[in-house]
């Protein structure tokens, strides 16, 4: 698809902000532990999860991109209840293997140091850390915005402008990627960021053109990040 970059956002680009589950790492390592949650806690109660009826649940929040996958769980295979049991259960299991970091991560990463600082701006744990140092990705990563330490989740603007203000650049001057439509895109738009929107992980299995409007540039691989950027600046 072409990129097509809109009119928002005025000013050259100094920081770029980048989510961790899907641009960087594989989605499917938070689905698994999801799934192997749910799993346990039907089982205490001896009721079997199918894989197939879970993924259509998956599908279904992913296609939305809005509403919590964690809630859709719990109301569907186990109760309303057992939502924060199932999120804790899930966070025991939620690691990063080497294998998950997507190959185009590293190269790209590459292309972008020493052009714009990079911000890692996350729903995760602070463990996730030791996964990026472990696989290289901490190397070009100025400035740290784990939900756990900042105390705030995406789209709370507070985790944003936590990475803004560290790294002492205006919003007009950044960009923020991530793979969710309504944690990523809408949320750093309302904090007066423009969005890339890489189009895989947790981005709908099907995105409809009105999805794809919403960032200012959709991609579908981090490879096309940097000549998303350099059009990005250009049309600011």
């Amino acid at each position: 698809m072409p990129l097509q970059p809109t009119e928002s956002g005025t000013g050259r680009i100094d920081l770029v902000l980048l989510d961790v589950g899907g641009p960087v790492y594989d989605d499917s390592a938070y689905r698994d532990a999801l799934l192997r949650a749910a799993r346990e806690l039907a089982a205490e109660d001896g009721r079997e999860i199918d894989e197939a009826e879970f993924q259509q649940v998956y599908d279904e929040r992913r296609q939305a991109q809005g509403g919590s996958l964690r809630t859709a769980v719990a109301e569907r295979f186990l109760t309303a209840q057992d939502r924060q049991r199932l999120s804790e259960r899930a966070e025991q299991y939620w690691e990063y293997p080497v294998s998950a970091l997507h190959d185009d991560v590293l190269p790209t990463l590459q292309k972008l140091a020493g052009r714009y600082k990079i911000a890692i701006v996350a729903n995760q744990r602070a463990v996730v850390v030791d996964a990026l140092s472990r696989d290289g990705v901490s190397d070009f990563v100025d400035i740290w915005a784990i939900s756990e330490v900042v105390g705030a989740e995406k789209p709370d603007p507070r985790i944003f402008q936590h990475a803004l203000r560290e790294a002492g650049v205006g919003p007009e001057n950044a960009v923020h990627v991530g793979n969710r439509l309504d944690t990523d895109v809408r949320g750093a738009q309302r904090v007066g960021l423009r969005t890339v929107w890489v189009v895989r992980g947790e981005a709908p299995p099907n995105p409809t053109p009105e999805q794809l409007a919403e960032p200012d540039i959709a991609v579908f691989s981090m490879a096309e990040l940097p000549e998303a950027l350099e059009k990005l600046q250009a049309a600011g």
